[in-house]
C-alpha cells in the first residue's frame, strides 16, 4: 500500500511541474535546445 502511495505522489509531482513548465513557456526552449543538437549532430548547425 505504501508503494502505491508513492507512486500516485509521484505522479502528482510530475505533473505539477510538467503543467509550471509550459506556462512558463519552457517547451519552447526545450523544442530549440534540442532542434539545436541534432543540427550540430549531423553537422548544418
Amino acid at each position: 500500500m505504501k508503494k502505491r502511495g508513492f507512486t500516485v505522489l509521484t505522479l502528482v509531482l510530475a505533473a505539477g511541474l510538467v503543467i509550471t513548465g509550459l506556462t512558463q513557456g519552457q517547451a519552447r526552449e526545450v523544442l530549440m535546445k534540442a532542434v539545436r543538437v541534432c543540427l550540430e549532430c549531423i553537422g548544418i548547425g
